[in-house]
């Protein structure tokens, strides 16, 4: 048997690896993930590595390859564990080993430490001051002089102090050292992301959250780490949960986990859990310099910190005695990786969770349907949190029906309804938030008289609009002509939805002159620290409306935000991919939960055109249980996840006609495999972007009740690829359930 063996993992040469022979004596012992000792390179100087794959084959001469020297059982460092999970997630998710050792561990360029120099007098204090009056005679010692006053008034100042408050240089400090007056010491210092605390709650723990941490506390002290889905409507005090349930296994000596969905949620949170942990919690995300998430990683690994709070890349945070991982808001499609491997961070955690011992808790308002019915089955714990910590009701939602608005003719994004209750709010001094639902938009054409929308008649999607006049299904190839009228009632009101978040801002401004707005987007939160000062500045009150897309919708907390008005429901409930009710319902339950939070009455206005849609019905009257019944029933007759599972091959090509053709291949072979008709399979057909950059792309679907049955197909499409020439110029994607449509 022969071990393929990575070395050097920390120098990001990760694209080498290196295959040994397993003597027969550690053939019982070298496992994927062992940390193993190899003679190396032509002096054979042994060196540790980790073993990536074992096979029996070997591209080389045998006789040329060396022997592994041994194994390293009582040196397991936190590395290994990673190859471990890299190994597991390349065998789920497919790709290529490299790629999810990668993601496991981010190898990149090491950081420079930052280092701080400070200056304390090496001498006693009457020495100093003997030096000091004899320095005064002299006129040309006065930046000494100033040097030594200054570190007489205090034990011990910084370079940097010394230069900006006393104009005393580090070339004085030097000589003065070099005299045998001044100590100057170097100290590491580590980059901090700016943080602030704000005053948590000191009111006791709700029946409800006190029933669901004593449920957790129980069995996690019993030594039964499970897995839990908190469902707490908005308001519920899931955060305040998760605080307690964090500080409590800290307290047992174990480190914590907490993943949010995006950047935008950090500020609110982060505050939180400053105020409780302080220098013990870390933060990592995309927004950090590479010096401060190089040094968030030093601080973890030195022990530092007990906490680390970030999006799904935190995840991976190397902690020696993981107790627990939480996943904030766990229904959000940015747990879903978009590059290889394609993998979901509620899956990774809970194997994460399994290997190490801990307990895995996931929270919602409207939780995935993944993970309501994983609480069906008896996967996870059910929690329940029914009412808001703060006895306040939920909003009253009503729903404008803007096909109606058209014909009494308004044709403005504003419903009059909305117009009037923004007038109310503004005269009473309260905020108001607007939400424009883009998500999931993918072209999908409607009519703004009547509410139709053009669907595939096999897939139950909407068709989406391509630039040669064509509506296409992205899961089947089915394609019709687009019409410039409504073939329902002839209405030349057809089309998509044009309007954005800077469309919206210049009508507010021009309705409501009095008014002060801001917007939150993709163009107004491109710099650093964007986000904190958007919600910061809406949130002291310096701001009487807030438009945004879906980032202003989730987890924000303003008590004096009484009105939420969304715009464009239907935008995500006709995205062409399976999912797009749930989004739908998922999106204005969170927006509508923005509205009421503090003592105030909250009011939600919803502007739809198809104002019958069990989504956006069940979403008004805060129906989750009368929702997933209906969705899951839906899932289950069209054999979507998670009733069955789905597997989208994505093949991409800079040659069309190469393409076709080997997407052609794939699918007869796939068929080849599939003997005992364990899966169905659809396609070839053309994704919503057909072609990027000149390549092209195509798309296989292959369902199963079995998520094995997958894997294994996946792995015989590796292998059928891999030695087939023809592929070469194709590239392969896998993804598992994916989480939009492709």
């Amino acid at each position: 048997m022969f071990a393929d063996i990575i070395i050097d993992v920390t120098s990001g040469k990760l694209d080498r690896i290196f295959q040994y022979r397993i003597p027969e004596a550690l053939q019982e012992k070298v496992k994927i993930g062992s940390r193993v000792q190899i003679p190396f390179g032509k002096g054979n100087h042994e060196i540790s590595g980790y073993v990536v794959d074992i096979t029996d084959k070997t591209d080389y001469e045998p006789t040329k390859i060396k022997d592994i020297a041994g194994i390293l059982e009582k040196d397991i460092a936190l590395e290994g564990k990673m190859v471990a999970l890299a190994a597991w997630m390349k065998e789920h998710y497919g790709g290529t080993f490299v790629a999810a050792l990668k993601t496991v561990m981010p190898i990149k360029k090491r950081e420079n430490n930052k280092e701080e120099k400070s200056a304390s007098l090496a001498v006693s204090r009457e020495e100093a001051v003997a030096k000091l009056e004899h320095l005064l005679l002299y006129k040309n010692q006065k930046a000494r002089v100033r040097a030594l006053a200054a570190l007489l008034d205090h034990e011990r100042l910084s370079f940097k102090t010394l230069k900006d408050a006393y104009q005393v240089t580090p070339s004085v400090l030097k000589a003065l050292a070099d005299q045998g007056l001044v100590k100057i010491e170097t100290k590491r210092v580590f980059r901090l992301p700016q943080m602030s605390g704000e005053e948590g709650s000191d009111e006791a723990l709700t029946s409800e959250q006190q029933k669901a941490l004593d449920i957790f506390l129980e069995d996690y002290r019993r030594g039964e780490q499970k897995s839990y889905l908190i469902h707490g409507i908005t308001g519920s005090g899931k955060t305040r949960l998760y605080l307690e349930m964090i500080e409590e296994v800290v307290k047992e000596g174990s480190q914590a986990i907490m993943l949010i969905p995006e950047i935008a949620l950090t500020y609110q949170t982060v505050r939180r859990f400053y105020s409780r942990f302080g220098e013990r919690l870390a933060i990592i995300n995309s927004r950090l310099s590479l010096g401060e998430r190089f040094d968030q990683m030093e601080r973890v690994k030195n022990g530092e910190v007990d906490v680390m709070i970030g999006p799904r890349s935190a995840l991976f945070t190397p902690f020696e005695k993981l107790g627990l991982i939480v996943i904030d808001e766990e229904h959000e499609s940015s747990y879903k990786s978009e590059q290889m491997p394609r993998y979901h961070a509620r899956e990774v955690a809970r194997q994460i969770a399994e290997t190490e011992g801990a307990a895995l808790v996931l929270g919602s308002a409207t939780p995935s349907l993944e993970a309501y019915h994983a609480c069906e089955t008896g996967k996870y714990t059910l929690l329940k949190l029914p009412n808001r910590a703060t006895k306040g009701l939920l909003p009253e939602v009503r729903i404008v029906d803007m096909k109606a608005e058209l014909k009494e003719g308004n044709r403005s994004i504003l419903s009059e309804d909305l117009q009037e209750q923004i007038r109310e709010r503004l005269a009473r001094k309260e905020q108001t938030m607007l939400f424009i639902n883009r998500r999931g938009y993918a072209g999908f054409v409607s009519c703004r008289e009547c509410g139709f929308v053009y669907k595939c008649p096999h897939c139950d999607v909407s068709l989406a609009a391509h630039k040669n006049n064509r509506l296409v299904c992205h899961y089947c190839g089915y394609e019709t002509q687009n019409q410039s009228l409504c073939p329902e009632c002839g209405s030349k009101y057809i089309g998509g939805f044009k309007a954005g978040t800077q469309q919206i801002e210049e009508l507010l401004k021009k309705e409501y002159p009095e008014a002060r707005v801001l917007r939150m987007d993709r163009d107004t939160t491109r710099e650093k620290g964007a986000f904190e000062k958007i919600l910061k500045s809406f949130g002291e009150g310096e701001a009487d409306i807030l438009i945004g897309t879906q980032m202003i919708v989730k987890g924000h907390d303003y008590p004096n935000v009484t009105l939420v008005g969304i715009l464009a429901a239907d935008m995500s409930l006709y995205g062409n991919d399976y999912r797009s009710s749930e989004r739908t319902f998922q999106l204005l339950t969170q927006a509508a939960g923005r509205a009421g939070r503090g003592e105030k009455k909250g009011e939600v206005i919803i502007q739809t055109y198809t104002p019958e849609h069990f989504s956006i019905q069940l979403a008004a009257n805060h129906d989750y249980e009368e929702f997933y019944q209906r969705e899951y029933a839906f899932r289950e007759m069209m054999g979507y996840p998670p009733a069955e599972h789905l597997l989208a091959i994505l093949l991409s090509s800079p040659e069309e006609e190469l393409l076709e053709r080997g997407a052609k291949y794939l699918k007869d072979f796939t068929k080849l495999l599939n003997k005992e008709n364990l899966y169905g399979i659809i396609g070839p057909a053309t994704p919503y972007v057909a072609k990027i950059k000149d390549v092209y792309r195509r798309v296989i679907y292959i369902k199963s009740e079995e998520y094995q049955a997958l894997i294994h197909a996946k792995d015989k499409i590796e292998a059928y690829t891999s030695i087939n020439r023809g592929y070469n110029k194709i590239y392969i994607q896998f993804d598992f359930d994916p989480a939009q449509g492709i």
